[in-house]
């Protein structure tokens, strides 16, 4: 049996909580996009549901990308502030 290293264990685990933020990031954008859009389900989309539906998934992925930027940057921000204490040993 091969000896899995703690750093791929978590590599694993990253890439497992990714995927599962991801599907319930698209369930809440389902669930709301069809709230918003479909008054009265039936068997198929009309001209107006699917224009809204549409601009519904293009706002929730644009606030998605500006929040994962943001939090990103965020993240940097915070690296570089730490780099000269490391330096120190203060942490």
């Amino acid at each position: 049996m091969a000896d899995v290293s703690n750093e791929e264990i978590m590599s694993q685990m990253k890439q497992q909580m990714a995927l599962a933020n991801a599907q319930g990031q698209l369930s809440k954008m389902t669930g709301k996009c069809f709230k918003a859009c479909i008054a009265q389900p039936g068997t198929s989309l009309n001209a107006s549901e699917q224009r809204c539906i549409s601009q519904c998934v293009d706002r929730f992925m644009d606030v998605w990308d500006l929040v994962a930027r943001t939090y990103g940057n965020r993240l940097q921000r915070e690296e570089e502030l730490e780099k000269p204490y490391e330096k120190t040993g203060m942490f």
